[in-house]
């Protein structure tokens, strides 16, 4: 843990800027974007209640930060957890936009510090249906609806079914919800992640049958699809 400074801007709801000159992204989470100067794209609902809640935490209050990770992305943000100094005790900032439902849990292959806390936080939001879990935008998705889940590719979801088969090919591991690999969703398993769940002690093909959750970005290839590329992005909810 190091002093970080002040925040002085807050950008949106998981990104600020210190007095040192330093951008932080408070890695972990995603709260809900904004456009920030990109042509064509539209706020995402609940951005400016992000930010706003952010400000009211953070704004002009002095922070620490941890890392359990990667450092610094491509845009040399650094990717840290941040500690706000709030009247004499330290509020976790991704702890509290998760558990308000502004933020959902969004990892990485090379950051994964702390996510269990972040999963907890977020499912009491969800449960209570606070912030982004009322809004039909943030919805978890169905794994049997494959014809609606190919509308949000490019976007990042919360997809939930049961797995009707696992299996490995060609160095993969595939996870089916149905019976038509071409049509219907798959959660892909890469040689990189294989080695993750490994070092875990976690074998995919041991989901088969499981009624999971998997969240990332979809995409369209041979149907809609979402590359796994750590274990956090699987949520066990039942075996069986």
């Amino acid at each position: 843990m190091v002093d970080g400074g002040t925040v002085v801007q807050v950008t949106d709801g998981d990104t600020v800027v210190l007095d040192t000159g330093l951008t932080v992204r408070l890695i972990g989470t995603q709260a809900p974007k904004l456009p920030l100067g990109r042509d064509g794209f539209p706020a995402w609902p609940l951005a400016e209640e992000a930010k706003s809640a952010l400000e009211t935490l953070a704004l002009n209050r002095p922070v620490r930060l941890g890392y359990g990770g990667e450092q610094i992305d491509r845009y040399d943000r650094a990717l840290a957890h941040m500690f706000v100094a709030v009247d004499g005790k330290e509020i976790w900032a991704q702890s509290f936009m998760v558990e308000n439902g502004l933020a959902r849990v969004y990892s990485f292959p090379d950051n994964r510090a702390c996510l269990d806390e972040l999963f907890a936080g977020e499912g009491r939001a969800r449960a209570a249906r606070l912030g982004i879990w009322a809004d039909a935008f943030y919805a978890i998705r169905a794994a049997d609806r494959p014809g609606d889940l190919l509308k949000l590719a490019g976007q990042y979801e919360l997809v939930e079914g049961r797995v009707l088969l696992a299996e490995k090919a060609g160095g993969r591991t595939y996870l089916n919800f149905g019976r038509f690999w071409k049509e219907d969703f798959t959660g892909v398993i890469e040689k990189p992640a294989l080695r993750l769940f490994t070092q875990m002690g976690q074998d995919p093909l041991a989901l088969e049958g499981a009624l999971v959750r998997i969240r990332g970005w979809v995409d369209d290839r041979d149907g809609p699809r979402i590359e796994i590329t750590h274990p956090e992005q699987i949520e066990v909810l039942s075996t069986r």
